[in-house]
């Protein structure tokens, strides 16, 4: 007779247990080059890299992320940097309070950049698009302006709420999106809980 065992398989999240971006990296000719461009530009501060890699590089962080500057194997194989400046191509976009600041110090450092502006039910949104010294896209932005709707089913506990209608603390529109303000909150909480841990 053949004994037959049942398994019971280990019930498994459907999702990742991330956290936050914590960094982007990008392949550069020279990275004192591009050092200096995210330190004078966007304000990012040098920080210490492991000394186990066996290749050039720093790191660099603020604003919650770093960026991880990578020194090319050689020069020629870096693809040839863009002239124009197309805003559908891939870029990193920081989220910023005043455009015309940002517009003003690019100028004075004659740093070439396009705008645009998004329009959403009533709300616009500035952009504004420029290379770093390897080509790669650099958005600006007041995307706050929207708020975060998402499309697909809340994975949050709904809570119960007397009225359908909700203002959002953080984007000040009103919405019927429950959901939405949960993940605003959760958003907004982690943010700050991030802050509170680097002022300390």
């Amino acid at each position: 007779m053949v004994s037959t065992e049942i398994v019971e398989e280990e019930e498994v999240s459907p999702q990742l247990p991330l956290l936050s971006l914590n960094h982007v990296s990008f392949v550069c000719k020279s990275v004192s080059k591009s050092v200096r461009f995210y330190e004078d530009v966007l304000g990012f501060v040098l920080i210490k890299r492991p000394s186990s890699f066996k290749f050039e590089g720093a790191w660099l962080f603020n604003y919650g992320i770093g960026i991880h500057l990578l020194e090319c194997n050689s020069p020629a194989n870096m693809p040839e940097k863009k002239g124009v400046i197309n805003t559908k191509d891939n870029h990193i976009s920081f989220q910023c309070s005043d455009m015309s600041l940002v517009m003003r110090k690019l100028e004075g450092m004659k740093i070439e950049y396009v705008t645009a502006v998004v329009e959403e039910g009533g709300i616009k949104v500035d952009q504004l698009f420029f290379h770093d010294p390897d080509g790669y896209m650099v958005e600006i932005c007041n995307c706050d302006s929207l708020p975060v709707l998402p499309l697909s089913s809340c994975p949050l506990k709904k809570l119960n709420y007397s009225k359908e209608d909700y203002l959002s603390p953080y984007y000040g529109k009103m919405s019927k999106a429950h959901c939405a303000w949960q993940v605003e909150t959760l958003m907004m909480e982690s943010l700050v809980t991030d802050m509170m841990d680097i002022s300390f």
